[in-house]
């Protein structure tokens, strides 16, 4: 079985791809494309992904596009372990909490629309990134409240971690990025502890990438 990831070490949905693959002990090689310096615009890209974002998944020639369908096809590939439930209902809470980065607070946030922030309204550094805090910490209060609502586990859905727990975890990093304290979302918090304690996240936190080690030593 052959892995490609185009990623980029910043990019919260290669985070997530990242830790989908250690979970499953899938080997994979990571090409990194600098999305913070138009890499992701380059013709050779774009012909591996029109879309001309990161991730793109490619397993032995097939590619694919966005996060959550590469998780849902390596629980294909790969069925054990699941990260998503076996029960309908729950594997669709278990969407329904990933979407909520995914799709509501995550694509706020990313680079395009930041860049696109400061050309059409002219917002300054601090004007964005209050921005990105601001919609961080809606995300993050959403999935406390969610997280409340669900009898005390390890981990979102049970004792395991799984989809819902790597797309909250990458809420987190991006907390992480903003410097903002998990001090007013203690289930997040103590979520993201239990998660960042096993290596398959640990590992792949942007700030355990070699491109986070190479921009520290540059500044």
């Amino acid at each position: 079985m052959s892995i490609q990831v185009y990623g980029f070490w910043r990019s919260i949905a290669s985070f997530r791809i990242r830790v989908a693959l250690k979970l499953k002990g899938l080997p994979f090689e990571e090409t990194p494309i600098d999305i913070l310096v138009g890499e992701q615009f380059e013709p050779g890209y774009v012909a591996v992904n029109p879309e001309r974002v990161v991730p793109t998944f490619i397993h032995d020639g097939h590619s694919l596009f966005q996060s959550l369908a590469i998780i849902e096809y390596l629980d294909d590939i790969q069925p054990k372990p699941r990260l998503l439930p076996e029960d309908a209902k729950e594997r669709a809470y278990a969407r329904s909490l990933a979407l909520m980065t995914v799709a509501d607070a995550h694509p706020l946030v990313v680079p395009r629309v930041r860049k696109h922030l400061a050309k059409a309204f002219g917002a300054d550094a601090h004007a964005i990134e209050e921005w990105g805090k601001h919609w961080t910490i809606e995300g993050l209060a959403t999935y406390e409240r969610l997280l409340a609502r669900r009898a005390p586990a390890p981990f979102a859905l049970g004792a395991e971690p799984g989809l819902a727990d790597i797309c909250i975890a990458g809420q987190v990093v991006s907390a992480h990025f903003l410097k903002i304290p998990l001090t007013d979302f203690p289930l997040v918090a103590g979520l993201a502890d239990r998660c960042f304690a096993i290596p398959a996240f640990k590992s792949s936190h942007p700030f355990e990438q070699e491109g986070y080690k190479t921009a520290s030593a540059q500044h």
